[in-house]
């Protein structure tokens, strides 16, 4: 049995991190940091005989072997540098940090002391996995371009609080502070990208659009030429139907072939394989696995044998795309003035 330690339990860890941990074989949930007090009675009610800390160094002490870090992206710097010097093997959520230099921080500390994994949990859902296989096995021949879309409203712009108030949805609002729509999510579609086509991408464009007055564009399409031919396409949304009543999100994955297509469509439940010898189906499935994520990780603990688990040199590829494609269209923005 591990005993896995997690760092911030906000919401990505309360609907993700956290029941994946507990669900999975060899894994126990031992101790959680989490800052804000507030919230330690309902992880202690959901989580009976987790231990709880707002100190790091209490946390670090508390018997654990490995960390899960999913507290916001300005913190990862100092949750990884903590994580090597009591030597526990790290398993990082996306971004792993606010810049290039911080990631290679994080990189050049680890090595040869703690792993570094990036927790890009869309690698482990099941269509994920079957469209890599079908990708390797040619199924559609010759892989020529991908088209990744990931539109919606990131919980939508406003939010009301309990006497009415509406106010700016908080945790959208932050994520477009850390960088935005290409930084935070896109960097799974990057992330897939790579790991489909199994190719480094040598020339990226991006265009923003500014639906709203961020910094960041909170619209985005980036384009990417892969060493192997192919081309990917992603775009990535925060303001789709972000003020509508009854919103609406498009997530699809469109892989075209020299003999076929591979095409994935969250919202009709479309999955399927076209090539000249048919058309295979499948059920979606959701886009992300964390229970699939965690069983890998788990399996590294036991064994060494990382896997499917994308390294930290994978979370900063996939940041550091994202982040420049980003920069450029905020460049270009200001230069149209």
């Amino acid at each position: 049995m591990k005993f896995i330690g997690l760092l911030g339990a906000g919401t990505v860890a309360r609907y993700g991190h956290l029941p994946a941990i507990v669900a999975t074989p060899g894994l126990q949930l031992a101790s959680i940091y989490e800052p804000n007090p507030a919230g330690h009675e309902s992880l202690r009610q959901q989580y009976p005989g987790t231990k709880m800390f707002t100190e790091v160094e209490a946390f670090f002490a508390s018997g654990i072997d490995a960390v899960a870090i999913t507290s916001p992206a300005p913190a990862h710097l100092q949750n990884v540098l903590d994580a090597v010097r009591h030597g526990k093997p790290i398993l990082c959520e996306k971004p792993l940090a606010m810049d290039d230099a911080q990631t290679r921080t994080m990189m050049a500390v680890a090595a040869g002391k703690v792993p570094l994994f990036t927790a890009f949990c869309y690698r482990f859902a099941p269509a994920a996995l079957l469209i890599k296989q079908w990708v390797d096995e040619k199924a559609i021949g010759k892989l020529c371009a991908l088209r990744l879309i990931y539109n919606w409203n990131c919980h939508g712009r406003f939010a009301k609080l309990a006497d009415g108030t509406v106010v700016l949805q908080r945790r959208r609002a932050d994520r477009m502070l850390e960088g935005g729509p290409m930084v935070d999510c896109g960097t799974h579609q990057i992330d897939l990208a790579r790991f489909w086509t199994g190719s480094e991408v040598v020339r990226q464009h991006a265009h923003g659009i500014w639906v709203e007055d961020f910094a960041a564009p909170d619209h985005m399409v980036l384009h990417m030429d892969h060493a192997c031919g192919a081309h990917t396409m992603v775009e990535i949304s925060y303001s789709y139907t972000a003020t509508a009543k009854e919103p609406l999100s498009n997530f699809t994955y469109e892989l075209l072939g020299s003999d076929g297509l591979i095409r994935f469509h969250r919202e009709s439940n479309t999955f399927e394989l076209r090539n000249t010898k048919g058309t295979q189906r499948r059920e979606c499935g959701h886009e992300k696995n964390f229970e699939a994520m965690y069983q890998h990780f788990g399996t590294f603990l036991e064994t060494g044998n990382p896997g499917a688990l994308p390294s930290a040199q994978d979370g900063f590829i996939a940041t550091h795309i994202a982040r420049t494609a980003t920069d450029q269209a905020m460049a270009e923005r200001l230069q149209k003035g």
